[in-house]
């Protein structure tokens, strides 16, 4: 998969940014809405797996592992 330039996947280590939306399967943006991803908030790229999935974010001060699939439809400003 190609991360998209917006979508939290394109995130650098370190990389900072805010969510503006969360896209996908109502299931997975439902989980991800519980846990903190809603619009307006800041995200930080923590790290990302040797093979690439899953990555570590920091988000309201708690660390948060996500897919990779999951991060292409989170998209950031």
């Amino acid at each position: 998969m190609t991360a998209k330039p917006g979508s939290l996947a394109a995130l650098p280590v370190g990389g900072s940014a805010v969510v503006c939306r969360v896209r996908g399967d109502r299931a997975v943006v439902r989980r991800l809405l519980e846990v903190g991803l809603v619009p307006g908030t800041k995200v930080t790229m923590r790290r990302i797996a040797p093979l690439g999935d899953p990555i570590e974010l920091r988000v309201r001060n708690f660390a948060l592992s996500i897919r990779r699939s999951e991060a292409l439809g989170i998209d950031i400003e």
